[in-house]
């Protein structure tokens, strides 16, 4: 019989519940379909770096389903009480360690260095720096003895590798030459050669006058260290006489074979003393550096599932999780889903179908930058807009200055789509009226404007001709108007007391009934439309955005999106005072309002 797993419900879908070593251990057997994501960025998330990094084997700035179960498989097979993988340690204790096989090595190191039974990561972490010291500070001292120019040793080691092949090659062809002198000619420059280069511009840093032998060839010939060198490696041979030659044969014109292999003897301590330096880790070094790996697995390997396999942190508000980077204040709101981006414009562009209210900002710190993404399901949008401030905390508690550089609009709440008819309509009329007002005051400045221009022209010619007379008064024309007028106002004064005498004629109880037909008539529509939306709103597109194979359709319904944006709210048991001394004078609006019904019925009568 297989493991025997448990399941929790949350976000509309079965998440596994992973509470015990045995559940870590058989996540291998567990369908990867059940899994909510299949692989998770190294970077922008809340979660050890260090640690990311040991299971992203590839190095690929991934880390997927196999490479967690093969973290886990290793820490495993160097435990001899898995339990500790569970238990939300520090780090792994000196008795849960084995002490044959993979573990051997490691129970060793820790024998060493803790005396309380306990390697955390930071005594591990703390121990393996201590070895790579050790470790370079004994390489130094062994330097000590292979240096025979001392300081200038390594100025001199340089030299000569930077010649040693190409006067190599050179000794060579001169034996070739001694074994046959055939070979003599056919060894050095061809004519042919030179002919080649005689077309074009020739500078000392050419590679086919480097490619050239390096002096003559002879049989038994000397390797001339000024002139006769070729002119490519006339530097290089030049630096070899000062830095090498001259220090450890003294001073001369010409290198000899004899003489070449002494210098080379002469340095081959510090050249191997060089190739010797602790590149990589030495043995004991790098069972301490798997100690700590042990020790990160056994404290990171537990919470890592909970935020990949299921996403426990998130869905049950036990804690944040490893993508939640913090938390942004802003309109009397605090949003909890903030992610991390580096592209808004492409993260927008796959986020937006998440249906998700998403507000982009720009955060700065003390030179610092950072760019964040965060989801706004409380409250309305009104007072959303680019270029409003907020404070964004991170998890380590440091305060940013945030300013929204973009947002996704999408429904926030069911209240907001209530009443978003009727904003828009206040809107719209708004707009209107302010349209009006703007054309009408335009119009008198233009007439006051065309008049002072009139009066001027005439006070500044007296004598001219007056102006023709204005056209008379069109009476008839002006009744037309007045009757069109008159028409539209009883049209308006009928309609209104039809509604009057209607609402009038309705018994008491059915008023709120027809009031609140008219408010469904108007709102129904927009608050069913948000309902859908606020439904069907998926994490998924957020994570999927920032790089994360999001293997579930992870929702936000309204009472979860609800608790991740908290409304300003006043202390429980707080004393407020409701007076306002620079509140508006309130007027009898309910006075006015029957007024203007008993007007307009009076009309509609006289109308009728």
């Amino acid at each position: 019989m297989g493991h025997r797993w448990k399941f929790f419900r949350a976000g509309g879908f079965d998440q596994v519940r992973i509470e015990t070593a045995e559940d870590l251990l058989n996540l291998g057997q567990l369908d990867p379909k059940l899994w909510v994501a299949l692989a998770c960025p190294t970077k922008g998330v809340e979660f050890d770096a260090r640690t990311l990094a040991l299971l992203d084997t590839d190095g690929d700035g991934y880390i997927r389903a196999p490479e967690l179960l093969s973290g886990i498989t290793w820490a495993a097979e160097r435990l001899n009480d898995i339990s500790v993988l569970a238990e939300s340690l520090e780090g792994v204790p000196l008795g849960a360690i084995r002490e044959d096989g993979p573990g051997a090595a490691l129970r060793a190191a820790a024998s060493g260095l803790t005396a309380e039974g306990m390697i955390t990561v930071a005594s591990a972490s703390t121990a393996e720096g201590e070895q790579a010291a050790r470790a370079e500070a004994a390489w130094n001292e062994a330097g000590l003895s292979a240096q025979p120019l001392g300081a200038g040793t390594e100025a001199a080691d340089a030299a000569l590798c930077a010649v040693r092949a190409k006067v190599d090659d050179w000794f060579m062809r001169c034996r070739l030459a001694a074994f046959d002198a055939r070979a003599a000619g056919a060894l050095n420059a061809s004519e042919d050669s030179f002919k080649s280069l005689a077309a074009s511009t020739l500078n000392a840093d050419s590679e086919t006058i480097a490619a050239l032998p390096l002096a003559t060839v002879a049989p038994g010939a000397a390797l001339p260290l000024g002139n006769g060198i070729n002119p490519a490696w006339a530097a290089r041979i030049a630096a070899l006489g000062t830095a090498v030659v001259a220090p450890l044969l003294g001073d001369r014109q010409s290198l000899t074979e004899a003489d070449w292999q002494a210098v080379q003897e002469k340095l081959a301590p510090y050249a191997a003393w060089r190739s010797a330096k602790p590149a990589g880790q030495p043995p004991e070094a790098e069972a301490i550096r798997d100690l700590e790996r042990l020790a990160r697995y056994v404290r990171d390997l537990m919470p890592l599932a909970n935020n990949f396999v299921a996403f426990r942190d998130f869905y049950t508000r036990s804690g944040k999780a490893m993508f939640q980077i913090g938390t942004l204040y802003l309109d009397g709101r605090s949003a909890d889903l903030c992610v991390a981006v580096t592209d808004a414009a492409k993260h927008a562009a796959l986020a937006s179908l998440s249906r998700i209210c998403l507000v982009y900002c720009d955060c700065t710190r003390a030179g610092e930058k950072l760019s964040i993404a965060a989801a706004f399901t409380a409250g309305d949008s009104d007072q959303l807009m680019a270029g409003r401030n907020g404070v964004f905390y991170d998890r380590a508690g440091r305060d940013w200055n945030a300013t929204i550089t973009r947002i996704v609009d999408h429904p926030i709440s069911l209240r907001q789509a209530f009443w978003s008819p009727y904003k828009r309509l206040m809107r719209l009329v708004g707009e209107q009226l302010q349209k009006i007002a703007g054309n009408k005051a335009k119009d008198i400045e233009d007439r006051m404007a065309a008049g002072a221009a009139n009066a001027g022209k005439k006070l500044e010619a007296p004598g001219k001709a007056a102006t023709p007379a204005q056209q008379a008064f069109d009476v008839g024309k002006f009744a037309g108007i007045f009757a069109a007028i008159g028409l539209a106002v009883g049209a308006i004064g009928t309609a209104l007391a039809s509604v009057v005498t209607g609402l009038l004629g309705l018994k008491l109880w059915q008023l709120p009934l027809v009031v609140a037909g008219v408010l469904l008539l108007v709102s129904g529509p927009a608050v069913v439309l948000a309902w859908f939306k606020l439904r069907s709103r998926n994490l998924g597109p957020i994570l999927d955005a920032n790089g994360w194979a999001v293997n579930a359709r992870a929702r936000i319904n309204i009472p979860f999106g609800t608790a991740l944006t908290q409304l300003a709210r006043l202390p429980e048991g707080a004393e407020r005072s409701l007076t306002d001394p620079y509140a508006e004078k309130s007027r009898p609006w309910g006075f006015y309002a029957v007024i203007a019904l008993a007007l307009l019925g009076a009309a509609a009568w006289y109308w009728r």
